[in-house]
C-alpha cells in the first residue's frame, strides 16, 4: 500500500518532463555520433542521458537537493567506467577518447534534466554538439596549416572507401595487411561517404614508410570487390 500512497501525479509529471528532456537531448547527441558511425551511437547516448536523469530525479524526490548532489557525484565517477569501455588501446595507441568524452557529456545532460535544470541541459547539449561538429573543420584547418621550424614530423594517413555493408570486413583486412607490413595503425576513424559507402581514415604509427611497399598494399586492397578506392597521403605536423 505504501507504493500507492507514494503516487504523486504532480511529481510524476515533473519526472516525465525530466526524462523526456533527457531522451530528446541525449538523442540529439547520439544522432550526431550515429551519423559518423562511432562506437557509442544513438541508443547508447540516449540510455546514458536517461539513466543519469532517472538517478538524479529519484534522489531529488527522496532526499532533496542534497541527495541529488550526491548522486550526481556518483554519476560523474560511474560514467568513467562506461567511457573506459569505449577507449581502445592497441600496441600503445589509444582510440575512442572523443567517444568517451561524449558519453560523459550525455551523462551531464541527463543529470541536468533530472535535476529539473532543463534550460541548462539544453545549453549543455548545444555545446557538446558544437564540440563534435563546429570544431571539426577548425581542427582540420589547423592540421593543414604550413609549419615553420625544424621540429616537423610526417604523418602518413591511409584512406579506404568501401561499401557500407562490408565495413567490418574491410577494417579487419586493412588492419591485418598493415600489421603484416609493420605499419601499425595509430588512430582510426570511419565516416559516411555518400549514402551507400564509408570512408576509413587510418593514421599510421610509422612516420617513415616505403612508398612502393605501401602502394602495393593499397593496390591489393583496392582490388577487392567491396573496396571502391584505396590510397594514402603524407602530411606534416609538429
Amino acid at each position: 500500500m505504501e507504493a500507492i500512497q507514494n503516487i504523486n501525479f504532480h511529481s510524476f509529471l515533473d519526472t516525465l518532463i525530466s526524462l523526456g528532456a533527457a531522451f530528446v537531448l541525449g538523442g540529439l547527441i547520439g544522432y550526431e555520433r550515429q551519423y559518423r558511425q562511432r562506437t557509442a551511437g544513438l541508443r547508447t547516448n540516449v540510455l546514458v542521458a536517461v539513466g543519469a536523469a532517472v538517478f538524479v530525479d529519484m534522489a531529488n524526490r527522496l532526499e532533496g537537493h542534497a541527495g541529488a548532489v550526491h548522486v550526481i557525484a556518483y554519476v560523474v565517477s560511474g560514467i568513467g567506467f562506461l567511457g573506459a569501455g569505449a577507449i581502445m588501446r592497441e600496441d600503445g595507441n589509444v582510440r575512442g577518447l572523443n567517444t568517451a568524452a561524449t558519453l560523459w557529456g550525455s551523462a551531464a545532460v541527463g543529470a541536468a534534466a533530472g535535476a529539473d535544470l532543463i534550460l541548462e541541459a539544453f545549453a549543455a547539449t548545444v555545446f557538446v554538439l558544437a564540440a563534435n561538429t563546429l570544431l571539426r573543420p577548425i581542427v582540420n584547418r589547423i592540421n593543414r596549416r604550413p609549419i615553420e621550424g625544424e621540429d616537423v614530423e610526417v604523418t602518413n594517413t591511409v584512406y579506404v572507401i568501401a561499401a557500407k555493408p562490408f565495413q567490418k570486413l574491410v577494417l579487419a583486412m586493412l588492419s591485418r595487411e598493415l600489421e603484416l607490413a609493420n605499419y601499425p595503425i595509430r588512430d582510426l576513424e570511419v565516416h559516411a561517404f555518400g549514402n551507400d559507402d564509408i570512408e576509413i581514415e587510418a593514421i599510421l604509427t610509422s612516420t617513415s614508410v616505403n612508398s612502393e611497399e605501401l602502394d602495393q598494399i593499397l593496390s591489393k586492397i583496392a582490388d577487392r570487390p567491396e573496396v571502391k578506392q584505396a590510397f594514402w597521403s603524407p602530411s606534416t605536423m609538429e
